[in-house]
This record gives C-alpha cells, sequence and structure tokens, in this order.
C-alpha cells in the first residue's frame, strides 16, 4: 500500500473517531432538552430493536420537553418501556398517541460530573486517534524495510502523519470545550 493510501486511510479513520464522539456527545444531557438524547434508544419494534429515530418523530417544542410521536400508536408502550430502561432517568409520560419527557434543570454538582464525563469520552476518542498513528506509522516503517519506500519518504510520511493526528486530537479538544461549554451553560 503506498504511503499516500496510508495517509488518507488513517486521516478517515480519524475523521470517523471525531464523527463518532459527536453522536456520543449528543447523548450527554444537558439542561436542555434534545432529541439527540433520545434518538438512539431501542425499542422492540415486532421483535426487532429499532433506535426510536425510526420509530417515531421526535420534537422539541419547548426548551424542557422531547416530544415522541410514534408512527404506529401500537408501539407506544414498548417505547415507554425503553425509555424507563434506558440510563436517562426520565420518567415518560405518556398522553394519548404522544409520548412526552420533561428535562430537570441540572445541579451544579451534576454540571460537573456531566462535564467530567464528556472529557472522558474525549480522551477515549483521542487514545482511538493516537493508535490510528501508530498503525500508520507500523505500516510506513514496513515499506521501508520491505525497500517499498525511501527512508526520506518514511520520515516525511510520519512527519505527515503527525500533522494530520494533531489536527484531528486539537478538533476532539474543541468539540469537548464546546460540550463542556454547553453543559454549564445551561
Amino acid at each position: 500500500m503506498p504511503s499516500k493510501e496510508i495517509l488518507s486511510e488513517s486521516e478517515s479513520k480519524m475523521k470517523k473517531a471525531v464523527e463518532v464522539l459527536h453522536d456520543e456527545l449528543k447523548a450527554v444531557r444537558t439542561g436542555r432538552a434534545s432529541t439527540g438524547l433520545v434518538e438512539n434508544i431501542k425499542a422492540d419494534y415486532y421483535g426487532t430493536p429499532t433506535p426510536l429515530k425510526q420509530m417515531a418523530t421526535l420534537a422539541t417544542p419547548q426548551v424542557d420537553v422531547v416530544v415522541i410521536k410514534p408512527f404506529d400508536p401500537a408501539s407506544t408502550k414498548e417505547i415507554e418501556k425503553a425509555i424507563k430502561n434506558s440510563d436517562l432517568s426520565i420518567a415518560p409520560i405518556v398522553d394519548g398517541k404522544l409520548i412526552r419527557l420533561n428535562i430537570p434543570l441540572l445541579s451544579e454538582e451534576r454540571r460537573r460530573q456531566l462535564v467530567q464525563q464528556a472529557k472522558q469520552t474525549g480522551e477515549q476518542t483521542k487514545v482511538g486517534i493516537r493508535n490510528i498513528r501508530r498503525e500508520a506509522n507500523k505500516q510506513l516503517e514496513k515499506q521501508q524495510k520491505d525497500k517499498l519506500i525511501t527512508e526520506d519518504d518514511l520520515k516525511s510520511g510520519k512527519k505527515q502523519i503527525d500533522d494530520i493526528t494533531k489536527e484531528y486530537t486539537d478538533k476532539v479538544g474543541a468539540v469537548i470545550k464546546d460540550k463542556s461549554d454547553e453543559i454549564m451553560l445551561d
């Protein structure tokens, strides 16, 4: 595999890691209602675990309320059960064909815990990005050992992969800072 392919593949893996971090942080609760809190909760739909975003319309008509309107009213009980069993710690209120979630305000202590949780998630993502860098460096060293690239190409490739790694770890840092600020402001 040419060194350009190694760099390209590594960068796409790092980009994917940042996207996964964004998705994980959507589920971290702030004091504000967000459909991201519930969209990936899976409810049993005719024997198949299905994410709520595929089973219902999700909306936030008010700052502190999430409304879930199932496409199939028969699935309301299963959605309610899935929310109760999730780690959200919010009791769903069934209102006819709708399910409402009232998002309570967070205490200062709970906000700090959530910021710590977000930082831990970010640190795990950074570790994953560094592992991608290590793997790319191994591939470059193997190519140089097999005489497919020169020593100068190896040094250049390693510098490029370090630059890409720094770019994506900085992005992770920015995402975590934004989420932390969002949690503490609400």
